[in-house]
């Protein structure tokens, strides 16, 4: 069955339903996948062009290797190499992706909202590969997904995000993801890296929480995800130190030891190890970091395929 929307912005206007519905679909992109040729015909004839206006290399070839395997052609335009550089607006950028026919248009940018202009721009399907500080849909999809074939059911499960709050596209769609599927979420980290109102957002009914110590966050959790610290946000005044925050949030094994036994640890990447976590937990048995990169791949084939009619 297709998904009854044309777009993917993000995860705030997905049912319950909608959400078990891209992970049921990743599933059985995941059996193609396994299989000794893994390219299938759904999307023979298929334009896919990825415009990315700010760096990646994750999602950049994931959604590209995604758009090959179900037989689309792809189209990879970089900022760096195109009209932008010389002063041309993301709406001129837009309508000249428009001319060229493109079916689907997987965008990245950095500034919030950019995904949303390109909606109003483009006849075809866009979806959102990150944009600023708002939303990043399809990481959201392929934790749920990674967090999914561990757990199981999440009704009820304690999940930890630890770090930058406020400034993570991540954090925002994976809140709304896994409260959605009936998670309980708790956020921590310093008071300034934490933003207003989290807690109250729509829909939540009181599963999200703001914890400050991160032992007490981290207590009897199913899954701890460390965020990525970064440099700039000492810098502006955010951090007093990064040593100090290792101290004080970094997911390490003495702190892990509070979680429950069979705790999962996730990072949306890429690490800043020995910062937000040390590397023997990044690598140590409970770490299901390479797992979350692998289940990219599924689910972003399960987006295209269902936007583009399930069929």
């Amino acid at each position: 069955m297709p998904l009854h929307r044309k777009h993917l912005l993000d995860l705030d206007d997905f049912s319950r339903d909608e959400i078990t519905q891209v992970l049921d679909t990743a599933e059985s992109m995941s059996e193609i996948l396994d299989r000794p040729i893994s390219r299938v015909p759904t999307l023979r004839g298929k334009t896919i062009v990825n415009i990315f206006f700010e760096a990646s290399t994750r999602t950049r070839v994931s959604f590209e290797l995604a758009g090959k395997y179900l037989s689309a052609d792809v189209i990879n335009v970089q900022a760096s190499g195109s009209s932008v550089q010389k002063g041309e607006s993301l709406v001129d950028t837009l309508r000249t992706i428009q001319a060229l026919g493109a079916d689907m248009v997987v965008m990245r940018h950095s500034k919030s909202g950019a995904p949303y202009l390109a909606v109003e721009e483009l006849e075809c399907s866009v979806i959102n590969a990150g944009d600023g500080w708002h939303a990043h849909p399809s990481q959201a999809l392929l934790d749920l997904f990674t967090v999914r074939r561990k757990l199981g059911d999440l009704e009820g499960k304690k999940l930890v995000i630890v770090g930058d709050i406020i400034h993570s596209r991540v954090a925002r769609s994976n809140i709304w993801g896994f409260t959605r599927m009936g998670a309980r979420v708790v956020l921590c980290g310093p008071a300034t890296l934490l933003p207003q109102g989290f807690e109250k957002m729509s829909d939540a009914n009181g599963l999200v929480s703001i914890e400050l110590d991160a032992d007490k966050a981290i207590d009897g959790a199913d899954m701890v995800m460390a965020l990525r610290i970064q440099k700039e946000r000492m810098e502006g005044g955010l951090l007093p130190d990064l040593r100090e925050y290792s101290a004080l949030y970094g997911v390490n094994r003495k702190r892990l030891a509070n979680a429950k036994p069979a705790v999962i640890v996730m990072h949306p990447g890429p690490m800043n190890q020995g910062v937000e976590i040390s590397p023997e937990v990044a690598y140590g048995p409970n770490s299901i970091i390479e797992e979350q990169v692998a289940s990219g791949l599924a689910i972003r084939m399960s987006i295209f395929y269902l936007l583009a009619g399930g069929r």
